[in-house]
């Protein structure tokens, strides 16, 4: 910390203030920062700097107009550089010619902005981060030992892309990368003594796959413009990832018709495949949908798909990579066992939880005397 001192020329039988800054830290506690400053009993100005931080406290006295010669918490003036967020306390220390002490001031300057969430922890507002490196620095080592002192566990730190000169300064701070999305990173902090229990980023992406047949018994093939040599002349279903926030079933409807052109209306899920460390270590849900046909016309999406067709079942089925993969296999048996009507699915039902109020998708098949032998394909 530096501090400068600007006396006034007019200075008689000064007194020797100290001035300093309480501030917590999440080691080692209240630590206090001393500075000598001295103040006139006519006028006097003090400036204090921290990096990126300016604090100016200037007061005028005379004996017919106080009872003492120290500034009182409002000659405490603004910061030069207004942050948002932080808390502070600064403590005069000295005496005022009795032999006592000066109270200690509260001021109020901010610790970031941010709400608790229902876990015990702190989620900081990304909207009102400190506009200055340094200044961010030194709030966010406070604000930690203010979460800290208040029993806090886990901290949640987004820093939009636009602030990405604020990543390095948290990084040091101790925080830890989380994941990050196009428009910003997420960073995290744990307070408490021993292992994290913050949730890990997300461990899955999710995939779709439409195996549409139409009343001629063809089904809806693609072959995609990029692919493993070993996947060469291969006609395969159409398939790809599930949006944010998107349903399985839309998901499934929206890639066929992206790809193909051709309408459809979900029917059932017919079975998944769960496989791990398949894109950037990350596990992988791949959901085979059964969609019903509401449209004939193919429109091929050049940017992905080289060709798609028509493909009757039998010769679909008869493909090498078929025959030789097991999975590959499986999947089509299953949906031919559909369907035969030996076989149900997954259908999506729409419901309500009290748990959490929200709206989903359960998926789950119905069997009863009416459907037993899922008669709705």
């Amino acid at each position: 910390m530096e501090m400068r001192l600007f006396e006034s020329k007019a200075m008689s039988a000064s007194e020797t203030v100290q001035m300093g800054r309480m501030y917590s830290s999440r080691f080692s506690g209240f630590r206090h920062i001393p500075a000598a400053a001295k103040f006139s009993p006519q006028f006097c100005s003090c400036r204090v700097s921290f990096p990126g931080i300016l604090l100016k406290a200037s007061y005028s006295s005379h004996p017919s107009s106080s009872k003492n010669n120290f500034p009182s918490s409002n000659a405490i003036g603004s910061v030069g550089d207004k942050l948002a967020g932080e808390t502070c306390l600064f403590q005069i220390i000295g005496t005022n010619g009795t032999g006592t002490r000066p109270n200690l001031f509260p001021r109020e300057i901010t610790v970031l902005d941010a709400f608790d969430d229902e876990y015990g922890g702190v989620i900081v507002d990304p909207e009102r981060l400190p506009a200055n490196p340094n200044a961010f620095g030194y709030i966010l080592h406070s604000s930690l030992s203010h979460w800290s002192m208040e029993g806090k566990k886990g901290i949640w730190l987004k820093l939009p892309v636009e602030r990405a000169e604020l990543v390095p300064v948290a990084i040091k701070e101790g925080f830890e990368y989380h994941h990050a999305e196009r428009g910003y990173v997420m960073l995290t902090y744990w307070i408490p003594e021993g292992p994290c229990m913050l949730p890990a980023n997300a461990s899955h992406q999710v995939g779709i796959g439409g195996f549409v047949i139409n009343e001629n018994n063809e089904v809806l093939v693609v072959q995609e413009k990029h692919y493993a040599p070993a996947c060469a002349g291969f006609w395969k279903i159409p398939t790809g990832f599930i949006l944010e926030s998107e349903e399985i079933f839309t998901g499934a409807v929206r890639e066929v018709k992206e790809e193909t052109g051709i309408d459809t209306e979900f029917v059932e899920v017919i079975a998944f495949r769960h496989a791990h460390n398949v894109a950037f270590e990350k596990s992988d849900l791949f959901f085979i949908c059964m969609l019903r046909p509401l449209s004939t016309e193919i429109t091929v999406d050049d940017l992905e798909i080289e060709a798609a067709k028509w493909m009757p079942l039998d010769e679909f089925v008869e493909q090498p990579l078929i025959q030789e993969d097991s999975m590959f296999k499986k999947i089509i048996s299953i949906c031919i066992a559909r369907l035969g009507k030996h076989y149900c699915g997954l259908s999506s039902h729409q419901v309500v939880s009290k748990f959490d109020g929200r709206l989903s998708s359960l998926y789950y098949n119905v069997v009863d005397a009416q459907d037993f032998n899922c008669s709705s394909c």
